[in-house]
């Protein structure tokens, strides 16, 4: 399963460095040069996806895959060259591709309250009584907190913020996540 690393945001300068928004704990790890990202172009990207006009006339499309040259850090966001990337116009190509990792390559975390994202989709979700609301879609990234996004057995989505007053337990082996839910959080 590929896990998102990153995603590279607008460029900096006119030699092909873009800028790169961390989705990782562990950006001093995942981000070393000579790292390996599989790409992804979002399918609601607002820049346009198609070929970027490239000196002499050529086209260029989003490699499968990127090689990271060298990195720095500033303001919380890496400024990355990637091999064969030294163009304004081709690092303008690539704003929003995410970067992807594959998780077989993840060593799993030692805290035994940390999760990665992938562990936790397709988890049921319930009560401590067992009542079912539905499974993990997808776990966002939000400034105050993780949130768990539901999708719920009635249909449509909720978000749960995923911190140990609302979610205390989370059984992997179970495959199950139990909550204490808020009256009317699902009603939301």
């Amino acid at each position: 399963m590929l896990l998102v690393v990153g995603q590279i945001g607008k460029p900096h300068g006119i030699r092909g460095e873009v800028s790169v928004v961390v989705r990782t704990d562990e950006p001093e790890v995942r981000f070393v040069p000579g790292s390996v990202f599989v790409t992804e172009v979002p399918k609601d990207r607002r820049v346009s996806t198609g070929p970027a006009a490239v000196p002499a006339g050529a086209v260029f499309q989003v490699p499968k895959q990127l090689v990271l040259e060298q990195i720095r850090w500033h303001q919380g966001r890496g400024i990355a060259v990637f091999e064969n990337i030294y163009d304004r116009n081709i690092a303008e190509a690539l704003r929003g591709v995410w970067l992807q990792v594959d998780s077989d390559s993840l060593a799993p975390p030692e805290d035994p309250d940390e999760f990665h994202d992938h562990q936790l989709v397709g988890l049921r979700v319930e009560s401590a009584s067992g009542e079912l609301y539905g499974t993990v879609e997808r776990i966002e990234h939000a400034p105050s907190s993780d949130l768990i996004v539901l999708s719920k057995v009635a249909g449509g989505t909720a978000l749960i913020p995923f911190v140990s007053a609302i979610v205390p337990t989370v059984d992997l082996a179970g495959g199950r996540i139990v909550v204490d839910l808020p009256e009317g959080l699902l009603d939301l």
